[in-house]
């Protein structure tokens, strides 16, 4: 171990480090400060993403290739940390809505956290797994972090077997990568398979088994039986961060795994892809049109969102267009997460402690009762279904640009027709807040109003000046793997 290693690995020593001395320093801190404790989680995200800014784009490994340092682990990390910091500021306010305030609730939010920059960081399999739990037992803990309820309680259960039962598929699959080349290591594993004396039979069954671990991580079909009944008995912010940090967590480990460790297997592998990718744009949007209550929406939302980008990985199985579908990936996640979390907003705005108001047609009235929420949450749709001038319309035309690219006019069939059926469930949100009469009462404070008019600002003026962003996108190469 030398310093370049713990230089390349800062951003989660930190973090890590962070969040272990900050357990101890809220047993200090009086239950009725515990805003303390939320902006030294904040402090600590601003901290350890200034090595990230500092260093963005440069090619480094570090402890034999095990942590990689390129620009891809570095855009997404920034996009982590900024997660984590509006995860923090829409749960200052609802943790005292519900009376659920707890120290803890930042803490474990900072140790999946630091799981999630490890994962953008993996250099190898191992790292990859390990990442994988310190990010789930987090989100695990704080799905039942409404104690009192019985759904919360079912939400954390549910999700704890459901995600162990995914780690056993990622354990087993890297158990046959190893058998088919024996090593771990993501470039040693490119070698062998240019060399041609890896078990090509064996390392595809082990890289099919990993495909299953993560699709469960990303909630894509059909692997996400556990989303909506998550998403619903969880606590709201805790959904609001699982829902974009699993997502971009997930994802980066497929991204990095398929593209720059196996290529070859991921061609072989295009038509699972095209099947998955397909199958979750389906499911996902023709179930949200059954949906009343509002967060079990978003959860189909969401894993429709998961079959968008998925739609990357067949386009860039073949190489040539890889580094551009990796971009086109990384911004979408960028778009769908400030989208996301900004609809996310206005649902725990609208949530009573009663958890109540999360039904659809609470939201009658809103456009008279509170415009600007209103607008901001018929923005917030707009982008989700990709209408211009929105930060989603922008990720969805490049997502579909790469897979025309590719040549796969089915699957960017697909992803056009199922974009359509998503307007009916998102507009229908607009209509019942401008067109149906009701008395919603809403509550937020000064973060999560912030949080909110922060988010409505980024969908719209990325949608009009997407420019800065797409070239920040397109220098984030996976690329910078170093042997």
């Amino acid at each position: 171990m030398t310093a370049s290693d713990f230089n390349v690995a800062l951003p989660f020593l930190i973090i890590a480090a962070w969040a272990s001395v900050l357990l101890l320093v809220d047993l200090f801190i009086p239950r009725n400060r515990k805003g303390v404790t939320a902006i030294l989680a904040v402090v600590g995200m601003l901290f350890a993403a200034v090595p990230v800014v500092l260093r963005f784009g440069e090619n480094e490994n570090a402890f034999n290739g095990m942590i990689v340092r390129d620009g891809f682990s570095s855009f997404l990390q920034l996009l982590i940390f900024g997660v984590g910091i509006v995860s923090v500021a829409l749960a200052y306010d609802y943790l005292r809505r519900r009376d659920i305030v707890k120290g803890e609730y930042y803490t474990l939010l900072l140790f999946s956290v630091s799981g999630m920059i490890l994962m953008a960081q993996a250099g190898d399999l191992i790292v990859v797994f390990l990442a994988i739990e310190l990010l789930s037992i987090p989100l695990y803990v704080l799905s039942g972090f409404a104690r009192s309820s019985p759904d919360s309680e079912e939400a954390a259960m549910k999700y704890f077997l459901l995600g162990a039962f995914a780690s056993g598929f990622i354990v087993y699959g890297i158990a046959l990568v190893y058998g088919a080349t024996g090593t771990t290591e993501i470039v040693a594993i490119l070698n062998f398979l240019n060399l041609g004396i890896a078990n090509l039979g064996l390392l595809t069954v082990g890289a099919i088994l990993i495909l299953v671990g993560l699709g469960f991580k990303v909630a894509a079909v059909p692997f996400h039986m556990w989303t909506p009944d998550v998403y619903e008995g969880a606590p709201s912010s805790v959904v609001a961060f699982m829902s974009v940090g699993a997502k971009v967590g997930g994802f980066a480990a497929l991204l990095r795994l398929f593209l720059a460790g196996f290529p070859a297997i991921a061609e072989n592998l295009a038509p699972i892809f095209i099947g998955i990718a397909a199958l979750t744009l389906a499911w996902g949007n023709i179930a949200a049109i059954a949906q009343k209550n509002i967060k079990r929406m978003l959860a189909y939302s969401s894993i429709s969102h998961a079959g968008y980008i998925f739609m990357v990985l067949p386009a860039a199985a073949d190489g040539q267009i890889a580094p551009e579908a990796v971009s086109a990936a990384l911004f979408y996640l960028l778009a769908y997460a400030i989208s996301n979390l900004g609809a996310w907003a206005v649902v725990l705005a609208m949530e009573k402690a009663d958890g109540k108001g999360l039904n659809i047609d609470d939201y009658a009235g809103l456009g008279s009762r509170r415009p600007g929420m209103a607008l901001a949450m018929a923005l917030f749709m707009l982008s989700l279904i990709g209408v211009p001038p929105t930060a989603g319309f922008i990720g969805k035309f490049y997502i579909f640009r790469v897979v025309l690219d590719a040549d796969l006019i089915g699957l960017a069939l697909v992803g056009v027709i199922t974009s359509l059926i998503s307007a009916y469930y998102y507009l229908r949100v607009v209509v019942v807040m401008y067109m149906r009469s009701g008395d919603p009462q809403t509550r937020s404070d000064g973060w999560l109003n912030a949080t909110l008019w922060l988010t409505a600002a980024g969908t719209f003026v990325i949608g009009i000046l997407p420019g800065p962003l797409l070239a920040l996108a397109s220098r984030t190469g996976l690329f910078g793997l170093v042997p």
